[in-house]
């Protein structure tokens, strides 16, 4: 109703053009090509320069032309007005399939043209080509059902089919929000959204068509399924082509069916680039207006490509192309330039964000003056987790650094539905007072962290995830730990954990990871047969983890101490030990990467009760005497031993408590300032 009101108010402004045989005709100008195309490959030569040169000329009339700002007014105009407007468009419709094959008759089967004259060939194709989506997508948009089949066959003779299915029940309701992958998001280059849109087009209509049927209780294989028309029709263009030239012609014509779709998608990019729909309170996305689509109003282009640069009317309503209507400034973000030019362009990522984005931040100001920050709205993690859209602009809003992390591995947002996430978040007025509410959601998170989600438990949960080797033991436990260390995080954010309790839960999170690890590795290195060697190896953790203050960023430093022989053994475990820690760090949200050679550090316990009793500084006591063992491999004893040596080491005491009460006084002023916002915030990676 509101695109037919707003055509509607057009018109009655004035600016109306009447259909008329005189104004049908200049849609017939996109026929001129045929016979153009005919000449050039039956006589080859100079004759193939007449084609590149209509295209050429195209935006030389467009800035002889003008625009075209006027519209039709669908009010007032019945269908039968549109007969030569419509005829315009079955004509090419029913000339591309002849052209089509009368061309790759004469390349493939007659055989009068040049090496060099085959490529023109099918460069000229390919740029004729690009008009079978425009007339194509009209097509499929109609009614009637021999449209809708003649549109179809049109798309296979490039080889996308499916596009009829993915345009009309996926693009359409989705467009300009995170579900529609054909719609980029602002700072998505056209290079980077190409690959994530030719494979979505295709599995977003295989998956339609399995929900229609299985809605309808139909099998998969069931005739009306529409991958049995595509699949014939594809079969048809293939076989004709291998039928005429074998095997490299089917190389040519896939390349030739690429270049197209490769077109194609570029218009698709340019239509809907960084334009979002808000997201209302209920969760539902605004409907689609005018403003959801870039417009321009070129007036030899839109005769060219039948008034695809009115695209932006197009998504509001269903009507013939004839009827859609030009959408100025005040409705619809205008481009600088025609479809072709801007097509040109989005190639260039550079030259076109700096073009670009200016428009969109105006067009933003201009139609959603309440909103500040798009942030959320351009993250990937808001087109991975749309439905996750209110936390994802909490995020933005609160912690940078967090919405980092999210943008990275949209994952994450996922962790915040695990049950022991939002146990711990109490609905809205289930007590009497906003500051009670806050004080028990608080507590429920400090209990929850400080007490329940013990150190032992979290070695639980990682237990509980099956692995057969160390490799998968790494790769569950970092994503493990990924996620409860952007749990903490958000409570860190949200006020309900303080600096201190997030920290010492952050260590626990790394303690169980790093046990868990290494436990697997022991497992994969008795598997392999080595016998067993006498005592044992310790893992000790030292610096912020060892006194339960690491925070996202904390670098591992690690203590391998053995006691017992051989000591090459023990010299191979810990290369493993070494080799999985190094795996655990990368992508880690609370650990630093250990560069390759880190955590080279394995030494006899004899080796390390020497160090404690003649220890080359007071800050290398301290660090020693906070070691903390988090695995112990071998005869449990070692364990104790290692504790034993921190305990008698000379002087022990004394020499730790002077230098720790020197590093808290210098380091005080920082900490306080610093903790919160780099776990809140997160370091950039």
């Amino acid at each position: 109703m509101e695109a037919h009101s707003s055509g509607a108010s057009i018109a009655a402004g004035g600016r109306v053009v009447e259909p008329s045989v005189a104004n049908a005709l200049p849609h017939f100008v996109p026929l001129l090509m045929f016979p153009l195309v005919f000449a050039a490959v039956m006589y080859g030569g100079w004759w193939l320069a007449g084609p590149f040169a209509f295209f050429m000329l195209a935006d030389r009339f467009d800035r002889l032309l003008g625009l075209e700002e006027r519209n039709m007014d669908p009010a007032t105009t019945g269908e039968s007005q549109l007969f030569l407007y419509k005829l315009s468009l079955w004509l090419w419709a029913a000339l591309w399939p002849v052209t089509f094959v009368f061309a790759l008759w004469q390349v493939l089967v007659v055989g009068g043209l040049a090496l060099w004259e085959i490529g023109v060939t099918a460069a000229i194709l390919t740029l004729v080509a690009q008009t079978v989506f425009i007339v194509g997508h009209e097509l499929v948009h109609r009614r009637a059902v021999w449209e809708r089949r003649l549109g179809e066959f049109l798309l296979a003779s490039v080889s996308y089919p499916h596009y009829a299915t993915e345009h009309v029940y996926i693009h359409h309701p989705r467009v300009c929000t995170p579900l529609d992958p054909g719609s980029a998001p602002k700072g998505l280059s056209f290079w980077q959204y190409l690959p994530t849109e030719v494979a979505s087009n295709l599995v977003g209509a295989w998956r339609f068509e399995h929900r229609r049927l299985t809605r309808r209780h139909l099998p998969l294989w069931h005739y009306t399924n529409a991958f049995w028309r595509y699949a014939v029709q594809i079969v048809f263009w293939y076989g004709l082509i291998f039928l005429w030239g074998g095997p490299w012609a089917l190389l040519l014509y896939l390349a030739l069916c690429g270049s197209v779709v490769f077109s194609m998608k570029i218009s698709n990019y340019v239509q809907h680039y960084a334009l979002r729909r808000i997201r209302m309170p209920t969760g539902r996305f605004e409907p689609v207006k005018p403003r959801h689509a870039w417009s321009a109003a070129y007036k030899f282009t839109n005769w060219l490509y039948y008034n695809m640069q009115r695209h932006a009317d197009h998504h509001t309503s269903n009507r013939r192309y004839p009827l859609l209507q030009h959408h100025g400034e005040s409705d619809s973000p205008q481009l600088p330039g025609s479809y072709a030019q801007m097509n040109g362009l989005a190639l260039f990522p550079g030259r076109w964000f700096e073009t670009m984005d200016p428009l969109v931040d105006r067009q933003r100001a201009q139609f959603y003056p309440e909103i500040e920050d798009w942030s959320a709205y351009d993250s990937r993690a808001f087109a991975a987790r749309p439905d996750a859209f209110d936390v994802i602009a909490e995020i933005h809003a609160a912690a940078p650094g967090l919405a980092e992390w999210i943008n990275r591995s949209p994952a994450l947002l996922d962790t915040l539905r695990e049950r022991e996430f939002t146990d711990l978040e109490l609905p809205e007025g289930f007590l009497s007072d906003s500051e009670s509410e806050a004080i028990a959601r608080c507590g429920l998170a400090r209990l929850y962290w400080t007490h329940e989600l013990s150190l032992s438990e979290m070695r639980a949960q990682l237990d509980d995830i099956p692995v057969q080797d160390a490799g998968e033991a790494v790769e569950a436990a970092l994503e493990w730990s990924n996620g409860k260390v952007f749990q903490v995080a958000v409570h860190a954010m949200r006020g309900s954990l303080s600096v201190g309790e997030a920290t010492t839960a952050l260590s626990h999170v790394a303690e169980a990871s790093i046990a868990t690890v290494l436990a697997a590795v022991k497992e994969d290195f008795a598997d392999r047969g080595v016998p067993d060697a006498s005592g044992g190896v310790a893992v000790a953790v030292l610096g912020p983890l060892a006194g339960g203050e690491a925070l996202p960023g904390t670098e591992l430093d690690v203590r391998f101490v053995y006691d017992g022989e051989p000591a090459r053994y023990y010299e191979a475990l810990c290369r493993r030990f070494r080799k999985a820690l190094r795996a655990l760090s990368r992508n880690n949200l609370l650990l630093a990467p250990v560069p390759r050679g880190g955590l080279d550090s394995l030494q006899s316990l004899a080796a390390f009760e020497e160090q404690l009793r003649n220890p080359g500084s007071s800050r290398e006591l301290v660090a020693l005497a906070r070691a903390r063992c988090v695995f112990v491999s071998g005869a449990d004893e070692i364990e104790e031993r290692f504790a034993q040596a921190l305990r008698d080491a000379p002087g022990h005491t004394a020499a730790r408590e002077v230098p720790v009460a020197e590093l808290r006084e210098a380091a005080a002023a920082s900490r306080v300032a610093t903790d919160l916002a780099a776990l809140a915030h997160g370091p950039a990676r």
